[in-house]
């Protein structure tokens, strides 16, 4: 079932009744990235996976997103959807920046975390040059060229070549979403709070997932990430680079389930 919820695009699948798995997408995409994770997990979870605000057919409003507001949004959502007990937290790339700083802020509220492909870091200055640089080719090309090339430099090569229609949807969809939403979500990330030294504090229950072959978030920094977080498992994915989830999503389902069957 889909609903509109505070401006957000939301996919509920699943018993109400079920605990509660929250899925957050990367960037530039939508909660469809997230369709094999939730057709593994919908008979025992709730599933609740919405498109980040400025992106997918969420509202963009004025654009002015900081990862603050999109953690408001997170938290705006579990109170008008009603979810009672502490739900799950997943977070892949951008979702992922969000769900350690919504963990940061109110970890009290969440009762595990999974961790896709995604760093505690803040941008350097470089990164945050890189951000700033795209900001401005979008002004002045739009998103086509963008999305082309990000979304391409996400799968592994092998991926690109053997699924190469599903890559080029993916690429089309994100060209058609609105560009100052776009670009807002890059501020978001730009500006971001550096939650690195907030890892070892955390109490849940952590899974943390990677492509073996991730550029964007390298396995080295997201196992140093894990070896900071007290008992969180580290699951390299086969066969994989950025997008894990959607290029192996066998192996990563069978993480997830192992994970959530120790709770």
């Amino acid at each position: 079932m889909k609903k509109t919820v505070g401006g957000l695009s939301v996919l509920l699948e699943g018993n109400q009744k079920n605990r509660a798995i929250i899925f957050l997408h990367g960037f530039p995409y939508d909660h469809t990235m997230w369709s094999e994770q939730i057709a593994a997990l919908r008979d025992t979870y709730y599933c609740v996976a919405y498109d980040i605000r400025g992106l997918g057919d969420s509202s963009v409003g004025d654009g002015q997103f900081t990862m603050e507001s999109f953690v408001d949004d997170l938290e705006m959502l579990i109170r008008e959807l009603r979810i009672e007990k502490p739900p799950i937290l997943c977070g892949f790339s951008m979702g992922g920046y969000i769900v350690l700083r919504a963990v940061e802020r109110m970890e009290s509220n969440f009762s595990a975390v999974i961790l896709c492909d995604t760093t505690s870091n803040a941008d350097d200055n470089e990164a945050k040059l890189k951000r700033s640089d795209v900001i401005r080719r979008i002004n002045a090309q739009g998103l086509s060229s963008f999305s082309k090339n990000f979304i391409g430099r996400c799968y592994s090569d092998v991926y690109k070549k053997e699924h190469k229609e599903a890559v080029d949807k993916r690429i089309a969809k994100s060209i058609k979403f609105n560009s100052i939403g776009v670009k807002g979500c890059l501020f978001a990330m730009l500006t971001r709070n550096d939650t690195s030294a907030y890892l070892p504090s955390i109490e849940l229950p952590t899974l943390l997932l990677c492509g073996e072959l991730d550029a964007l978030t390298p396995p080295l920094r997201m196992k140093a990430m894990a070896d900071q977080i007290k008992d969180a498992q580290f699951v390299l994915i086969k066969h994989a680079a950025h997008m894990s989830v959607v290029e192996n999503p066998t192996d990563c389902n069978e993480a997830m389930k192992a994970f959530l069957a120790k709770l």
